[in-house]
């Protein structure tokens, strides 16, 4: 069946190595941005949780193609946004994607640190600031370290999603493997060998990283 694609003629290792670049900066942002709103939506101070909260309840029930093509025709193509490039498209396009998975993804994010935050016993955080320990210190500290551990699972989940989501970054012209697909299909006219070749490759993307970070979650659960 696959005697028939000539795989040579197509750079399938670099678009895939793009979709890799995608969701380790993807990752990285919405790690960092996921984790600083959950800290709000726990604050106790009411503007910051009234920001969070309608932040992620707006963001993570707005379609993730709807957030990357306003990325590129509302940030780039109105208001001139070119993400510290020379104006060259395609590093601008790669990096409003970036932006446009750490705005969505972090939302999911947000919720899987939060849901972390509240298995941790409500009497260490009464402890801590009954020391005197401002709210910060309290998450820094003592929550956040106890949240993550019991939350790398769902947050595998998370990455893993991302992982897939890289392929609406097409939709932009980014050139990741959904866009090369589209175009193998159109040259080759064999849609199911193509579509089984692009399926193996998020495979082996996926499935070593849940089993590894399945792992790393039994071996880090908190025991109670």
């Amino acid at each position: 069946m696959f005697d028939f694609l000539d795989l040579e003629r197509y750079d399938l290792f670099g678009v895939f190595w793009t979709t890799i670049q995608l969701t380790v900066y993807s990752a990285i942002g919405s790690l960092i941005w996921g984790t600083i709103l959950a800290g709000m939506r726990v604050s106790p101070v009411p503007i910051m949780r009234g920001f969070a909260t309608v932040y992620v309840n707006l963001l993570r029930n707005t379609p993730l193609t709807l957030i990357i093509v306003f990325c590129s025709l509302g940030l780039n193509q109105t208001l001139g946004v070119t993400m510290f490039t020379d104006g060259d498209p395609e590093p601008t396009n790669f990096r409003l994607a970036v932006l446009g998975f750490i705005v969505y993804t972090a939302t999911f994010v947000c919720e899987a640190i939060r849901s972390g935050i509240n298995t941790v016993p409500v009497g260490q955080a009464e402890a801590a600031r009954a020391i005197g320990l401002p709210f910060t210190q309290v998450l820094g500290t003592i929550v956040l370290p106890q949240a993550f551990r019991a939350v790398i699972a769902p947050l595998a989940n998370v990455l893993i999603a991302l992982t897939k989501n890289t392929t609406v970054a097409a939709a932009i012209g980014v050139a990741e493997a959904s866009l090369l697909m589209k175009e193998m299909i159109e040259n080759e006219a064999q849609t199911i060998p193509i579509a089984l070749v692009f399926a193996f490759g998020f495979i082996i993307l996926t499935l070593p990283m849940g089993l590894f970070l399945g792992w790393v979650a039994n071996r880090m659960a908190v025991k109670r």
